[in-house]
C-alpha cells in the first residue's frame, strides 16, 4: 500500500520533468530567437555612431570605419523641438492607456454579465467594426467637423482608446477566468456594479490589464498618422510625426540640394542622413524598451494572485 502511495506522488514529477537533452534543445532555440531580437537593436545603434564617410565605405557594418556622433549632434541641435514633441508622446502614451484600460474594460465586463439587457446591442455595435470600416473621409468629418477635435490633443488619444478586438479579448477573459458566482454573491450582498467591479473584477485582472496596457502602450507610441492627419499646430506634433517630418527634410534637402542656396547646399552635403535615420530610430526605441520591465513586474504579479499556497 505505501509503495503506490509513494508511486502516486512521485508520478507527477516525473511526468513533468524535461528530459536535459530537450531542455537543451529548447534553451538552444529560445538563446537563437533572442540574438535575433537583439542583434538589429544593437546594429542599429552601431549604425547611429557610424560616420556618413564610414557608410559610404563600407555600408552597414558593425566595425565602422570611423565613429561618430554627428547624428546625435544634429538631434541636441533641434532639442527643443524633440524633446517638446517627446513630452506630447509621453502624456497621449500615458492619458490613452489609463482611458483605453478603463473604457474598454467597463465595455467588457458589461457585457460578460449574463444580466445586462442591451447586451446583445452592444455586442453588434463592438462586432461590425470589426468588419466594417467607415472610410477615411466620414472618419475626419467626424472627427473635425461633428465632434471638433482637430488641433486638440484629444485627437491623439480618443480615436484609439477603445479596440473591438481588445473589447473581445476581455470579456473572453471575464467569463472564463472570474466566477460568476462570486459576482452574484456579492449582488446579494448589496455590492453596486461599480463596486464589484473596481474592487473585485480589476484587482484579479492584472494579465489582462498588463497585456491590454502594453498593446496600447504600443499603439499610442508608435503613431504618426493622427498628427499628421488631424494636427496642424506643431507644438502639438507627436515624437514619431517630428521624426517622420525631421527624415523628410532629410529626403528633399538631398534630393534638391542643386537648386538650394550655397549654404543650404552644403548643409545639405554635410547632413547625415543614414545615420540620421538610425539615431532617430534609437531614439524611439528606447522609451518603449523601457516600458517592458513596468509591464513584465505587473504581468507576473498578476499570475501569482490567487494561487493556492501550502
Amino acid at each position: 500500500m505505501r509503495k503506490k502511495e509513494k508511486d502516486f506522488e512521485e508520478t507527477p514529477i516525473k511526468y513533468n520533468c524535461i528530459k536535459p537533452a530537450t531542455n537543451v534543445i529548447f534553451s538552444a532555440i529560445f538563446f537563437l530567437l533572442a540574438v535575433l531580437c537583439v542583434v538589429p537593436t544593437i546594429f542599429i545603434v552601431i549604425l547611429s555612431f557610424s560616420s556618413s564617410k564610414s557608410i559610404a565605405q563600407v555600408g552597414y557594418s558593425f566595425i565602422p570605419v570611423e565613429w561618430s556622433l554627428e547624428a546625435y549632434e544634429y538631434l541636441w541641435n533641434n532639442f527643443d523641438m524633440i524633446s517638446r514633441a517627446f513630452g506630447v508622446s509621453i502624456f497621449v502614451t500615458i492619458a490613452g492607456v489609463i482611458i483605453g484600460l478603463l473604457l474598454t474594460t467597463s465595455m467588457a465586463y458589461s457585457l460578460s454579465r449574463s444580466n445586462f439587457k442591451l447586451k446583445g446591442f452592444f455586442t453588434w455595435v463592438v462586432f461590425i467594426p470589426m468588419v466594417f470600416g467607415g472610410g477615411l473621409v466620414s472618419t475626419y468629418n467626424i472627427y473635425t467637423s461633428v465632434l471638433g477635435l482637430k488641433d486638440s490633443i484629444w485627437v491623439l488619444i480618443l480615436p484609439m482608446a477603445v479596440s473591438s478586438f481588445h473589447v473581445v479579448i476581455c470579456k473572453t477573459f471575464f467569463k472564463t477566468t472570474i466566477p460568476q458566482s462570486i459576482l452574484e454573491s456579492a449582488e446579494i450582498d448589496g455590492a453596486s456594479q461599480f463596486r464589484i467591479y473596481f474592487q473585485m473584477v480589476l484587482p484579479i485582472s492584472k494579465p489582462l490589464l498588463a497585456t491590454i496596457g502594453l498593446l496600447l502602450t504600443f499603439g499610442y507610441w508608435n503613431d504618426w498618422w493622427l498628427s499628421l492627419m488631424y494636427i496642424d499646430n506643431k507644438k502639438l506634433y507627436s515624437l514619431q510625426a517630428v521624426l517622420m517630418s525631421v527624415e523628410r527634410n532629410i529626403e528633399f534637402l538631398a534630393n534638391n540640394a542643386d537648386s538650394l542656396s550655397v549654404s543650404a547646399a552644403e548643409y545639405a552635403m554635410k547632413m547625415p542622413k543614414e545615420p540620421m535615420r538610425m539615431a532617430m530610430a534609437v531614439v524611439i526605441v528606447i522609451p518603449i524598451a523601457c516600458a517592458y520591465p513596468f509591464f513584465q513586474k505587473y504581468f507576473v504579479t498578476g499570475l501569482t494572485v490567487g494561487s493556492v499556497k501550502e
